[in-house]
């Protein structure tokens, strides 16, 4: 399900998107800071203000997490069931520990919402389809758009990207792009 693929493009995010629904149907979507890749089909997400979805995950499980990177305007989105795992859970230091461990001092993680996937679907810009356009040309469209410019990192140029494990990435690695 999360396969190397996913995963490096998870670890590249800077953000992902957890979408959730009310008990009255009404859709959310929150920006979660803190995540892992916990195993092959469930991400851990951190609840440091996240009282809306986790209200509505203790109501219907159902959500969805997406992963952009906003350069390559690609990513995934990963469907499925969410538990919401409290500190009063017996489980609740083990599971939380990884997301603990890079929060620090910043953030306090409230509880954990462990997402089961059912379904992974890969996200990708209009403009790959409707203009077959490259995906350098939309890391330029990108950049421009957002006033940046690629930086070298490592023998290629590209520009630095740090994962949601605090570890630098760059564009082109071994593992490619997503």
């Amino acid at each position: 399900m999360i396969d190397d693929t996913v995963r490096y493009a998870t670890d590249r995010a800077v953000l992902c998107w957890l979408a959730t629904v009310s008990e009255h149907g009404t859709p959310n979507v929150s920006p979660k800071e803190l995540w892992r890749v916990h195993d092959h089909a469930t991400v851990l997400i951190a609840d440091i203000a996240s009282g809306g979805s986790v209200r509505n995950l203790r109501i219907n499980p159902a959500c969805c997490v997406s992963f952009v990177d906003v350069f390559r305007q690609k990513g995934f989105k990963l469907t499925g069931a969410a538990l919401v795992i409290g500190r009063k859970d017996d489980d609740f230091e083990h599971v939380s520990a990884p997301l603990r461990a890079v929060a620090g001092n910043r953030f306090p993680v409230r509880n954990v919402i462990a997402v089961t996937v059912e379904h992974v679907a890969p996200i990708l810009a209009p403009s790959y389809a409707l203009h077959n356009a490259s995906e350098e040309e939309m890391m330029a469209d990108a950049f421009k758009a957002y006033s940046v410019k690629p930086i070298a990192v490592g023998t290629g140029t590209g520009f630095p990207l740090y994962g949601n494990d605090g570890e630098r990435r760059g564009n082109g690695g071994p593992q490619g792009s997503f």
